[in-house]
Formats: structure tokens, C-alpha cells, sequence
């Protein structure tokens, strides 16, 4: 498989946007469409960064996934409505990321009696990732989801791999809308949902809750495993590791269902059951084969600056858009299953004990006779597309803390990250890359995303307790050496 940034690709996206052909194309697969799905199921992608799914039983309407608040599931309503009047009668979670717009069933209803199904660990998920880390994670999602780009001109949006947009700016102010599930299980799970047999079986992808839904009377699958692009084994985001060889099973347990319609939780569905057999079989030895061959490098010694430069994915993957880079990168995957199975150490001894990043950049300059030789070595590279060394170099300059103008350092590195940006195909590294280089220009301020915010709104919403913990993050250790003591707090809310 080709590089992770590929120049003289390019093209010009509607708003003005400069991208990868492939990106740009990918957003087409992305547009709003209702789509139906044999005769008894209908798939919405385009709404948000997740599809709302809804099927028919006998006894009335399942929806699975809310979106992201309750806008993005009342629009979804209002489409559903073109096509039938059967109430809503059940909800199913495929996993925590979508779960905010239930309320919007309940308006609908005009009552908040039927069951909402999903993994039992569903609640927890939803908590972990704020709290302590939340500065972290906030972050990274403004950078990965695009979050901050212009609407139009170079820099543009074009999409975010699983969906058009984060959030989809029409339904602003994004009410928060999430009822939690009613029915959880944690294993295989069966069920009768409006007249309709229903079989949950678990199967972790980007969410240790995930769930595959098996429809057997509608010979229909509904998952949050078969993406419509690479799978993300490395968010560069940031997120805990996701390892492979539960993905694996996973898939493994969607290809044996071998249906004639499967949905999945983004991207548009499919149906054909040899079709359907093919691409999850294909998708699954992509990602065996990212496992495999970056053990095999790792028995053989070799570094992981030294191994993501061997391994890349046969050209047979580029012939379906499922098992393109059109998200992340097969080098940072690789990067994580390493990380994952053996830690951060590669066995490098430069990385032992490395310098701080501000000696080392003085000492790679004066190494290489000044900044003006620095700086021509970057502006070559530059114009030569050797974009990896262009980076290098730009880091190192912007890093010196002896820069007599580091405004102008800032300004090449983000002219390198842009020409990354404009001709990779994944989503990710184009999002990450251009947010990075506004904020190197000045032109994004991002210095809330470094701070817990303890918005009064979100503080009042849960229990007192929850926000201790992070009292312990916010601890400046330098300033408080010696001292010893603790803190009791007591809450009138039973926390």
C-alpha cells in the first residue's frame, strides 16, 4: 500500500478545501442519504458522525443509536416519518458514543415506557473519559473531529473518516438527551424486542461495549465493528489500546452470521451476502495482518522507526474502501499494536534516556552548523516533498529556545504540516495537521483545551464526588514538596 501522504494527489474539494482525491471522494459514501435496508429496516447516515438505524417488528419501530444529542435523533425521526407512522417501540445502544438523543424518542412518544437495551458497561464508559484526563481528551478530539477548522477556503473540512462531521452544525445547541439502558447485559444476551427475535453478542472494536445485533427473521446484522474505512487500531486523538486480537473475534462472529444486510454503526449499509462475506473477511486480514507482521519485525529486532517503514498493507486492500487509510495510518497502527504488547521501550537505546526536546534541538543545530543552514535544509525539503524530514527539522527549530524570531520557525513547521495535510487520504492526520498549524499561526487559540474548565453546568449535572479526583491532577508538585496533610469533603448528595 501506497504512502500515508501522497503528493501530486490532490484536488479541490466544493468549499475550497485542498485534499487528497481519496478524501475527497470518501465524502460522497458519507452524504445524508435514508437509506432502506431489505424491507423491514432503514439506515440514516449524514446526520452526524453516526448513522441512526431503525427496524420493524410487529409490534412497532426498534431505533438503535441516538447520535449525539437530542436534535440529531429528532431529525432522524422526522425522516423516518416519511416512510412509516409505526411508533416507536424499543431503543438498542450499539455502544456508548451514541447514545445522547433518546430524549427525542420520549417527545416523540409523548412517554418514556419502552425498554432501552444495551452493554452493561455502557454507564461507566460514558464517565471515564472526562474527569482527570479531560484536558487531554478534549484536546484531541478538537484536533482528530476537525472540530475547529473554516467552513471554506484550503483548510477546510472535507470529513472525518466516519462521518461527515463531529457534530453537525444544524443541530446546534446540541441538547444533551441520553436516558440510560433499561436492559443491560455484559455476554451473549437474547431477546424478543417488538415481536422480533434479538441476539447481542459482544464485540469490542473503538468501545469496549460494543455489540453486534443479529436480526436472524430479517437475516440482518447490525455492528459498530465493519467501518467503512481502515480500522483505527491508533486514535490519534488519544484513547486506551485496542487490541486486535478481540477485534478479531469479533469479526470473526459478524462474518458466521454470513446475512444478506449488515449495518453498521457509520458509513452507508450493504447487502448481498457474498459481498458482505468477502468484506468483512478482506477487513479482518487487513488487521490480522498489521498484528502479525508487526510481531514478526518486533522478534526480529528491528525498532519501530526502523519497522513502520517495512510493513504495508498488500495492494490488494486499496481495491476496497473499507481497508483504505482513509482514517488513520498503517504506521501508527503498528506503532500501537508494538506499544500495546510490549510498551513504549523499542529497544532503541537513543530512546533511553533521551534529552529534553529544547537541548536536543540546540544541540542538532549547533551539530548542524546554525539555524540559517537549519532553516535552508527545511525549505528544501520542503520543495523537494521529503515531507518526513521536513517535519523533523521544523520541530527541532521551533523547539530551540534560543530563537531569535520563533514566529517565523512556527510558520514553516506549519507549512509543512499543511503539505502532509492537503496530500494524505485519512481524515485524521489532515484534521490533526491543519488545527496543529493554525494554532502554530496564531490563528486558534486552544489554551482552554490545557485547563479542566469546571463549567458551573457541567459541576451541578452529577454528584458531588466525581470531581475530587481530579483535585489530585491539578496538584503542583514543586510547590508543595514537604508538605503533608489531607482533605475531607462530604457531600449532601450521598456521594
Amino acid at each position: 500500500m501506497t504512502d500515508p501522504f501522497r503528493p501530486r494527489e490532490q484536488s479541490r474539494g466544493p468549499n475550497g478545501q485542498l485534499a487528497h482525491a481519496q478524501h475527497l471522494a470518501h465524502t460522497d459514501r458519507l452524504a445524508e442519504t435514508f437509506y432502506a435496508v431489505g424491507d423491514s429496516a432503514w439506515c440514516y447516515v449524514g446526520n452526524g458522525l453516526s448513522n441512526q438505524t431503525f427496524i420493524r417488528g410487529p409490534e412497532g419501530i426498534i431505533a438503535i443509536d441516538t447520535g449525539e444529542c437530542h436534535e440529531e435523533m429528532a431529525q432522524a425521526l422526522e425522516k423516518l416519518r416519511q416512510h412509516t407512522a409505526e411508533p416507536i417501540v424499543a431503543c438498542i445502544y450499539s455502544h456508548f458514543h451514541y447514545v445522547a438523543g433518546t430524549s427525542a424518542i420520549v417527545s416523540e412518544r409523548g412517554d418514556d415506557d419502552f425498554p432501552i437495551y444495551g452493554h452493561e458497561g455502557i454507564a461507566a464508559n460514558l464517565t471515564r473519559f472526562g474527569g482527570e484526563v479531560g484536558p487531554r481528551g478534549s484536546r484531541g478530539m478538537v484536533h482528530q473531529f476537525a472540530m475547529m477548522l473554516p467552513e471554506a477556503g484550503d483548510d477546510a473540512r472535507v470529513n472525518i473518516g466516519l462521518g461527515l462531521f463531529y457534530r453537525n452544525p444544524k443541530h446546534a445547541p446540541y441538547t444533551g438527551g441520553h436516558i440510560p439502558a433499561t436492559h443491560t447485559f455484559g455476554g451473549p444476551h437474547e431477546a424478543v424486542i417488538a415481536g422480533l427475535k434479538v441476539i447481542f453478542q459482544p464485540a469490542p472494536s473503538d468501545a469496549t461495549d460494543s455489540v453486534t445485533i443479529h436480526f436472524p427473521e430479517l437475516d440482518l446484522a447490525v455492528n459498530n465493528i465493519f467501518w467503512p474505512v481502515l480500522f483505527n487500531v491508533f486514535a490519534i486523538r488519544g484513547e486506551e489500546y485496542r487490541d486486535p486480537s478481540v477485534l478479531l473475534t469479533g469479526l470473526d462472529h459478524l462474518a458466521g452470521l454470513k446475512v444478506e444486510h449488515q449495518i453498521c454503526a457509520h458509513g452507508p449499509p450493504m447487502s448481498g451476502r457474498s459481498e458482505i462475506l468477502a468484506g468483512i473477511q478482506r477487513y479482518r486480514d487487513s488487521i490480522q495482518f498489521i498484528w502479525d507482521q508487526t510481531v514478526r519485525h518486533a522478534n526480529l529486532g528491528l525498532s519501530l522507526d526502523e519497522m513502520i517503514h517495512k510493513i504495508q498493507l498488500p495492494a490488494v486492500f486499496e481495491t476496497d474502501f473499507h481497508t483504505q487509510q482513509l482514517y488513520g495510518v498503517v504506521e501508527h497502527h503498528v506503532r500501537q499494536v508494538y506499544t500495546g504488547l510490549f510498551g513504549w521501550f523499542d529497544e532503541d537505546p537513543g530512546k533511553l534516556f533521551p534529552l529534553a526536546p529544547g537541548e536536543r534541538a540546540t544541540k542538532m543545530i549547533n551539530a548542524f552548523g546554525g539555524r540559517a543552514l537549519m532553516q535552508g535544509a527545511f525549505d528544501e525539503a520542503l520543495a523537494a516533498q521529503d515531507y518526513r524530514w521536513a517535519l523533523e527539522l521544523g520541530q527541532l527549530l521551533v523547539s530551540d529556545p534560543a530563537a531569535q524570531d520563533a514566529q517565523a520557525d512556527k510558520a514553516r513547521l506549519a507549512a509543512g504540516l499543511r503539505q502532509v495535510a492537503f496530500c494524505s487520504p485519512a481524515a485524521n492526520i489532515r484534521n490533526w495537521c491543519l488545527t496543529r498549524a493554525l494554532e502554530l499561526e496564531d490563528n486558534l487559540d486552544l489554551s482552554r483545551f490545557r485547563i479542566h474548565r469546571f463549567r458551573e453546568q457541567e459541576v451541578l449535572s452529577g454528584q458531588g464526588a466525581r470531581w475530587v479526583p481530579i483535585l489530585r491532577v491539578l496538584l503542583d508538585a514543586d510547590a508543595a514538596t514537604d508538605v503533608y496533610g489531607s482533605i475531607g469533603f462530604t457531600f449532601d448528595d450521598g456521594s
